[in-house]
Order: structure tokens, then sequence, then C-alpha cells
């Protein structure tokens, strides 16, 4: 594990929306929340070099890999209503500050206390509007980040892994609360580049919450990290708990999972796409039964040629 220790004066907040991010590289902010009642869920990626994106990929094949001329708002409802929204846009949709990031019609600020996250989007791939608000209030903030390759080149941060969201839509018209999670991830290079596949998920409990992260590297070489999280924001480190089995998905991406009685339990498939998946588990961890978001990602198909062509169905480009 390559814990980085934070500088001293100021310590690493994690939504620095102005950081700067390298050619051919990567910064995202990530939150994810599961309803009280078990009904609903939601996940939001605000993505600088959208990673995912095939104009991002294409591009860097052909010489530019301008992150900021491929920025998105990833935003995906699950239980009913069911909506994605993932489009890829130009720089001119750009504008960020160390506590805002605008994209397109879509942000994110941090008002000392939460994170808003104001949702104008289009659906894909059929279109229908997407609007509303989501407020992420931190229980606390956590410093701790870990590094995920031997090289340094990419970053991982559980921000606030103990939150909770109050989920607000116009359109569809939806309302509820429910236990949330905010972190951030940063790379100088794609992430084909150093890893064939990974892993996380995370699982909250009533006094502590359990992050698991396993990423297989592209030198053959793992980063395995258990982490508990608690009240005030510290960030331990756990015991590896052994493995537990999953099915695979529709399309045959593994599902690895990890339990302390090496037992895990499918509850709900959010996503289960041609090179990854997020699920909904039960699985026991720190002591406690959990119920879990998990995903799953393989990166040797994301970069396979007949994904790429598919992908701008789900991912569609506004060139302005």
């Amino acid at each position: 594990m390559n814990a980085i220790t934070p500088p001293p004066a100021t310590g690493l907040r994690g939504w620095e929306f102005d950081r700067p991010v390298p050619k051919h590289g990567y910064a995202w902010w990530y939150v994810d929340a599961l309803s009280d009642d078990g009904r609903h869920g939601i996940t939001i990626i605000a993505f600088i070099g959208t990673v995912f994106s095939p104009w991002y990929a294409w591009s860097r094949r052909w010489g530019a890999g301008d992150p900021e001329n491929h920025c998105c708002m990833n935003v995906a409802l699950y239980g009913a209503p069911r909506r994605w929204a993932m489009t890829d846009r130009a720089r001119g949709a750009l504008q960020r500050g160390p506590d805002f990031l605008r994209i397109g019609p879509s942000a994110m600020s941090w008002d000392g206390n939460a994170l808003t996250v104001e949702i104008e989007e289009v659906t894909a791939p059929l279109p229908s509007r997407l609007r509303g608000r989501v407020r992420v209030i931190p229980q606390a903030v956590s410093t701790r980040a870990f590094l995920l390759d031997a090289a340094g080149r990419h970053r991982w941060q559980p921000i606030a892994a103990r939150s909770r969201a109050e989920v607000a839509f116009e359109s569809p018209g939806l309302r509820w609360s429910g236990p949330a999670y905010f972190d951030t991830n940063a790379g100088a290079a794609p992430l084909e580049a150093d890893f064939r596949e990974w892993d996380w998920c995370r699982a909250p409990m009533p006094d502590q919450t359990a992050v698991l992260y396993d990423a297989l590297r592209r030198d053959g070489t793992r980063q395995a990290l258990a982490l508990r999280v608690r009240a005030d924001g510290t960030v331990e480190d756990a015991e590896l708990p052994p493995p537990a089995a999953l099915p695979r998905g529709f399309w045959g991406v593994a599902r690895p999972a990890r339990s302390e009685d090496g037992q895990a339990r499918l509850v709900r498939k959010l996503e289960d796409a041609p090179f990854y998946t997020r699920s909904e588990i039960r699985t026991r961890l720190l002591g406690q039964e959990a119920t879990a978001v998990h995903e799953s990602l393989a990166l040797d198909r994301f970069a396979a040629l007949p994904i790429q062509v598919m992908l701008p169905v789900k991912v569609p480009r506004v060139w302005r």
C-alpha cells in the first residue's frame, strides 16, 4: 500500500476541481447513493478526460488527447424510473475553480459543508430530459489518498465514504434520501495503459464503512486495499477478506468480491455492460453483514475495437 502523506498546511481536500489534468490523463469525482427504502439508487461521475469515452480514446490515438476537450457529467438512476446520461463535451463546455465544476448545463459545487450537484442532461440512447439536484452531506472528510500503480501515475482518494444524499428530480419526478459515498480519482495516463482490470466496493454500516479496492496492473502485480473508515473520517488499513464468488455479468465480465465468510450474494444488477458491471451485493465485512455497491472493470475489453464502435450509442458527443 502506498499512502500519500498530505501537505501539513492544507492537506488533500479532494474536491480541488481546478487541479491540472495532463495530456492523455484524467480526473473524476464520483458519487453514489442508495435510498433508505432500497428501491432507488444513483451514481454521478464528473469527468475531465472522460476515461470511458470512445471519443477521448480516438483523440489519444490520433495524437491529441486533450482531457479538457472531453469532459462529461455521467448520471445514472436505478430502480424505477431508470435513466442514463453520459454526453462527452468539448472544452468550451468546461468552467471550473477550486470549489466548483461546470460541464455544459450541469455542475458540482462545494460550499464548505456539502457537495451540491445540479443536473441538466439528456439521456441516451433514447433521449429524454434528466433534471434534478443531489446534495451530498459528508459525516466527515478524509484526506488520505492512495497510489494505485507502481509508477505513481494513478491516485485514488475516498473523500467522504460516510455521507448522506438528498435526491430531488423534477424530470423524472423523484425524491428520496439515503447513505452516500464521494471519492475522486486522477491519473496521468489512460487507465488501459496501466491496468488490466479492477474491482471496488463500499459497504456502509452504522458505525463505520468498509471500502475495498483491488487493481490488477498491466505488469501483472496487484494493489489490494481493505480499508475501515470511521465516523470521524479516519481511514485505517484492515485485514483483506477472502475471495467470494459472484456470478459473471451478462457479457462475461467477472465480479470478483470479498467477504469474511467467503460468501457474497448478488442483490441487484445496476449496470451490466460489455466491459464493466455495477451491482448491489450482500457481503460480510468488518464483522458485520452489509449491503455494498460493487463495481468491476475489464480494460482489455474496453479497448477492443468492437466495443469502441458500440460505445457512441450510450456516450454521444456534443461538439461545442
